[in-house]
């Protein structure tokens, strides 16, 4: 190793920053948020950090840097735009046995500053040597996305239990079994959602039984309208950690291989009058494999609460006293809409967007025709390509007039997107000959008409196509 990784306890320990532009308010910020007794000397400080030194957060030594300075310092860094000023404040710094960094100089310092993930108290820093920052800086990126907020919460919180946990579970091994369950299921996700409260009463009573089999949960999860580009983080890391996955049609191939390799996967997939598993056993499912205690994924297409029958699923759980929590995604209008081209609202289009489903559960359609004709809105359509000329026809029977705007959206966001526009009047026979499929959304309103010139998504030349009418 180039350099050993360590960690300093710097609160109230003098440092001294050389240098007073923008890389020394770097810096500073770090040296500040850690504790350190600060000194700055430069003739002339960033704004941002006179306004430090002004507020007595830190102390200004107007003038040049003179080896004086050193004396009595736990560390030092130059950050001045001078390569000689630097490089003397390492040496004098160097003869005294200070710590010292030369900013964007490896070979001159004696330590270099990581790129941080901070979630205090627990800290991971990410290192190059000194010789590509950058990279380090985009490793850094990468594990901001898979370390949630929370985990400092729940490192306070393991923390508070440790001496409790060591005096019940003397063993080395039995007490790592016991923290491996406690910081991977329901009761860490409860710390790191704020019910501190709940999670420390599970906590004694973990302890109090000597470590019980962990009790399951289950997260609804949205997955987002198929790009896996656009899960969000909590999503990501739910699915990397779950023990068995229930997923349906809707959740696109792709999505799937991000989940954690050997977790039990069963397809609960439905379509229109052909359910793999009737809702009421997808129910009661949930419920079985929670009380095995597993951490289980109920994996939806868009948004749970969005025509995804999350509400229906999470009543069951609660009847049943099982734990659970509901993941957003972003919704399939949402994302079709954007990846297609089309605002939902316009000011110069529609004032306000509607989300229905096309059929009911015994396959009619009874719509709030009313509300749905009204001019300068959007209606979005899930579930509707199997009834596309119905409901088609229903919103010209109703007033729409038969040339409005209208497109059909298919697997929208992945390289597999397709998109018709056309009218009420064509739509459907634009869908019939292009074989547009399920899963698909239908989009009337005038803001269609900006699908031929905002459409940007083109991954290639045989997808994301968009085909306007003739």
């Amino acid at each position: 190793m180039e350099f050993f990784p360590i960690f300093l306890k710097l609160r109230h320990q003098r440092c001294l920053v050389v240098g007073g532009g923008e890389v020394a308010l770097r810096k500073t910020r770090l040296l500040l948020a850690a504790g350190a007794s600060l000194r700055v000397v430069a003739p002339e400080l960033a704004p941002e950090l006179a306004d430090l030194a002004e507020s007595g957060e830190l102390e200004h030594v107007s003038g040049r840097y003179s080896p004086a300075l050193l004396d009595g310092l736990r560390l030092v860094v130059a950050a001045t735009d001078d390569a000689e000023v630097n490089r003397a404040v390492a040496a004098d710094a160097e003869a005294r046995g200070i710590l010292v960094n030369v900013v964007d100089d490896a070979e001159a310092s004696r330590y270099i500053s990581p790129a941080i993930i901070d979630r205090s108290p627990l800290m991971v820093a990410v290192a190059s040597g000194g010789s590509v920052p950058v990279l380090a800086r985009s490793i850094r990126a990468r594990l901001e996305s898979l370390i949630p907020a929370g985990y400092g919460r729940l490192a306070r919180f393991g923390s508070s239990f440790r001496d409790a946990v060591k005096a019940r579970f003397p063993d080395v091994d039995a007490r790592r079994r016991f923290w491996e369950t406690v910081l991977e299921g329901p009761l860490a996700d409860a710390v790191m959602n704020g019910d501190e409260a709940a999670a420390r009463a599970e906590m004694e009573a973990r302890i109090a039984a000597g470590g019980a089999d962990r009790a399951g949960a289950v997260y609804l999860v949205g997955a987002g309208p198929g790009n896996p580009d656009l899960l969000t983080f909590r999503a990501l890391r739910l699915m990397q950690q779950a023990d068995v996955v229930l997923y349906d049609k809707l959740v696109a191939p792709e999505l799937l291989e991000l989940v954690r390799r050997d977790a039990e996967r069963i397809y609960v997939g439905k379509a229109r009058a052909n359910h793999a598993l009737p809702q009421d056993d997808i129910n009661q499912l949930l419920v079985d494999l929670a009380r095995q205690g597993k951490r289980v994924l109920r994996l939806k297409g868009g948004d749970p609460f969005t025509f995804g029958r999350g509400g229906e699923e999470i009543s069951t759980l609660a009847e049943h006293g099982i734990a659970f929590e509901v993941v957003p995604g972003i919704t399939s209008a949402s994302g079709a809409a954007a990846y297609a081209g089309i605002p939902l609202t316009h000011r110069d289009y529609a004032q306000s967007v509607t989300f229905v489903t096309g059929h009911k559960q015994d396959g009619s359609i009874d719509l709030d025709w009313q509300t749905l004709t009204r001019p300068h809105q959007t209606v979005v359509v899930y579930m509707g390509v199997s009834t596309a000329a119905e409901l088609c026809q229903a919103f010209v029977d109703n007033g729409r007039a038969a040339a409005t705007p209208a497109a059909a959206v298919e697997w929208a966001t992945t390289e597999r997107q397709r998109a018709v526009c056309g009218t009420l009047a064509t739509l459907p026979g634009l869908m019939a000959s292009h074989g547009i499929a399920s899963p698909a959304l239908i989009i009337v309103g005038e803001v269609v008409e900006l699908a031929d010139k905002l459409a940007w998504y083109r991954r290639s030349e045989n997808s994301a196509v968009t085909i306007q009418e003739d």
